[in-house]
């Protein structure tokens, strides 16, 4: 029973002794890292060094479109240090209500002047398409919340990478194509030789965001003939979910048309194409969109005045001067 006892006592010790020696070692260890961290303090208090700071400046779109959107992030980089130091890589991410909708790495930035500072332009690109087929629910027309979210890693002496975290948050819209449709055309001047008319065009903005109009190019086709087509200049301010109206001259040769005009006149009809775009501005900067109508049906109607009505659905209203 005292062997029992004795070796009891003696493990005892050296399991006191092993832990003694352990706290030893990590006493040891810690105080090597206070030292190290003191020496640290000491260089970076004697020569300078300091943690650089970053911070968004603005955020631009200088290009949107039906396609895409091209968002550019100027970052403000503040060097306190008296070297120059690289900015390794940029991590970016931009989500929406949580989920992602691009993210990628721009590597070997640039470098950041000694006490100096420096804009550095992050270019992101979102493509709608991919969304769109991502993120059913996403619909055309649309305003979707974003967060932009850019880490910038940098290599500072002394203290080594750091990571740079910045966030800024925004709207972006989901651009879509206004509906447009010949409403009726109305003539100033006709005969066979030269037609002056005016097409009352409607457009229907199907975006949550309001369009103003500065100016719309088309071209316009009657039975497969292009009848010709303008660009100029039209103010109107297409309110989102709305129609306008908006008045486009154009001047053509109804002899050219053959048979087409004369279904017109005798009431059949006429199939009309018109394709252009218009120039407009938005809340998220200037867009250029697309307008197109293929397979509309017109066929020239006379007015009350000639014992028409008005209250019809025709496309095309005649009023003649001859």
């Amino acid at each position: 029973m005292a062997s029992y006892d004795d070796a009891e006592r003696v493990d005892r010790g050296i399991k006191k002794e092993e832990k003694h020696e352990q706290e030893e070692g990590d006493g040891f260890i810690d105080k090597i890292k206070d030292f190290i961290h003191d020496i640290g303090e000491k260089i970076e208090g004697a020569i300078g060094f300091g943690k650089p700071t970053a911070d968004v400046a603005a955020i631009h779109i200088p290009c949107i479109n039906l396609e895409k959107a091209e968002i550019v992030v100027d970052v403000l980089i503040k060097n306190p240090n008296p070297v120059p130091i690289p900015l390794i890589d940029i991590n970016y991410l931009i989500e929406s209500d949580g989920r992602k909708l691009v993210s990628g790495l721009i590597p070997d930035a640039g470098t950041i002047h000694a006490h100096g500072e420096e804009t550095v332009k992050v270019p992101l690109h979102l493509i709608y398409d991919d969304i769109k087929s991502t993120y059913s629910d996403i619909e055309p027309g649309s305003i979707i919340p974003y967060k932009i979210k850019v880490d910038l890693i940098v290599d500072v002496p002394v203290l080594g990478r750091l990571t740079l975290p910045l966030e800024k948050t925004g709207e972006i819209p989901i651009p879509y194509k206004p509906d447009v449709d010949v409403d009726k055309i109305k003539f100033q001047k006709f005969s066979f030789e030269e037609t002056v008319a005016v097409l009352h065009l409607k457009l229907e903005n199907m975006n949550d965001f309001d369009l103003g109009l500065n100016a719309l190019d088309y071209e316009i086709w009657l039975s497969e003939v292009s009848i010709g087509g303008a660009e100029l200049s039209k103010s109107a301010n297409l309110e989102k979910k709305g129609i306008t109206f908006v008045d486009v001259p154009i001047t053509f040769r109804p002899k050219d048309f053959g048979s087409a005009l004369w279904d017109m006149i005798r009431g059949k009809g006429t199939g009309y194409t018109i394709k252009g775009h218009i120039d407009v501005d938005t809340p998220f900067g200037a867009m250029k969109l697309p307008i197109v109508k293929e397979g509309g049906t017109t066929r020239l109607k006379k007015s009350k005045d000639d014992g028409g009505d008005d209250d019809d659905d025709e496309v095309c209203n005649l009023h003649t001067g001859f």
